[in-house]
């Protein structure tokens, strides 16, 4: 039966979870923070993961941005295709959602044009980058993510061969995380995307860092990855802040997906502790 989905209330939905994504980090990453204070045994660690925690706490009260980069917004969206969008374009919807997010929630505008000749502000944070996928039913689940910079310019991309197996995917990711140190804010979350190909990977990597914190891939060779690359990337001892000490990663994350036999692809999208994300389903 097609059930019909008013355009407003997608605009309406988009600008609600990105005022939530920025004000109010998820329980399950102050939920690991708090952990990883416990396990940190670098008093420079505890005093930055401290100060983090503190900061995330007074946003959520003060409803103020808890980073001063408030991102690029990111959608993934899975659209029932027995509902039908009224009333508006499904995409002018979700911008002007972000508009009025970024405009009167004083968020920072972040977007530019055109990234390569002049460089001008959009002066509204959008367009939002949409991805969109068909599924059976009549809902729209929104997921939305305000995605930073000084993390997302430290990730990265590669083709291995399908001889470099699980130990040229750990060589790369560890290169990776050691190659940002510092510059992406840690502790980080950490998506790893493996298969299809270079684009899909790269979709898959920034998908994963939407799971919750503490929930394995589902599959018990990938959820062995997972717990060993955590435990490799810290004990690079880059530490929170970049300024030393075992807690640089809160989470690896990944996703994998059929590929050509030819082929590894594996992109590496790293995020800052202000996992920024939120979900809502209309």
């Amino acid at each position: 039966m097609i059930r019909e989905i008013k355009a407003e209330k997608i605009k309406d939905t988009v600008k609600r979870l990105l005022l939530q994504a920025n004000y109010e980090i998820g329980t399950d990453v102050l939920r690991e923070l708090g952990l990883s204070l416990k396990r940190e045994e670098s008093a420079t660690g505890k005093s930055v993961l401290q100060q983090i925690i503190d900061n995330h706490r007074i946003a959520r009260q003060d409803r103020i941005a808890m980073c001063q980069d408030t991102g690029m917004v990111v959608l993934f969206v899975s659209l029932g295709q027995e509902a039908i969008i009224t009333g508006g374009d499904f995409t002018e919807a979700v911008n002007q959602g972000v508009k009025e997010a970024y405009t009167e929630g004083y968020l920072r505008k972040s977007v530019v044009e055109d990234p390569l000749f002049g460089r001008k502000n959009t002066g509204d944070n959008t367009p939002a980058v949409i991805h969109l996928e068909l599924v059976p039913g009549d809902r729209i689940k929104i997921q939305v993510m305000a995605k930073g910079f000084g993390s997302e310019n430290m990730s990265r991309g590669k083709m291995l061969l399908p001889s470099a197996g699980v130990q040229g995917v750990t060589d790369f990711v560890i290169e990776t995380v050691q190659k940002a140190g510092p510059n992406p804010c840690p502790p980080l979350v950490i998506g790893v995307g493996i298969g299809g190909t270079l684009d899909m990977a790269a979709r898959l990597a920034k998908i994963s860092l939407l799971r919750e914190i503490g929930c394995p891939n589902g599959d018990i060779h990938y959820a062995a990855l997972e717990k060993e690359l955590k435990e490799r990337v810290n004990e690079l001892g880059i530490g929170p802040a970049g300024l030393g000490g075992r807690i640089t990663a809160l989470a690896v994350n990944v996703e994998y997906y059929p590929t050509h036999i030819a082929g590894l692809p594996v992109v590496v999208n790293i995020n800052c502790h202000a996992a920024r994300h939120a979900a809502a389903e209309i």
